[in-house]
């Protein structure tokens, strides 16, 4: 599983020109289900998200995770994540997990961030064309990859 951590002051999520999600300040989080993902990379990245400390202490320094500055977490799943664009131009994504696997793997993955959350938790919208706009404070942007561990 991969993850693009974005410490953000807002986000929100639009399909169709409607809005199916917003959060003020938190973590934006892009996710990718990669084929063979388990309940132990699920659990990884769930806990790494909720327990970065990337928010700024009354010294400045980031050392708070999102809960104890009373942030949200918005999750949207994005299987281009796991494009591989070495070889040609253009990406392949096989490495990407796919329809009712990765819907489920997501799904699971979002009740397992709001069992160690207590804050919102909101998502995009599995599979839809999707706007994401956010506000990147900082900018803080966090890569996390369960297999890779970095």
């Amino acid at each position: 599983m991969r993850a693009v951590v974005q410490r953000v002051s807002e986000a929100r999520v639009l399909v169709d020109g409607s809005e199916a999600a917003r959060i003020g300040q938190g973590l934006c989080c892009l996710v990718g289900v990669e084929q063979g993902d388990t309940s132990e990379d699920l659990d990884y990245v769930a806990r790494k998200i909720v327990g970065l400390r990337i928010f700024e202490d009354d010294s400045g320094v980031m050392n708070l995770d999102v809960g104890a500055v009373g942030g949200e977490i918005l999750l949207v799943s994005q299987f281009t994540l796991l494009g591989d664009a070495r070889k040609g131009r253009r990406p392949s994504y096989a490495l990407a997990e796919g329809g009712d696997a990765a819907r489920k793997s997501f799904a699971d993955f979002v009740s397992l961030v709001a069992s160690l959350f207590t804050g919102k938790v909101c998502t995009g919208v599995f599979q839809a064309m999707m706007d994401v706009h956010l506000v990147n404070r900082g900018p803080v942007t966090i890569l996390l990859d369960s297999r890779k561990r970095f």
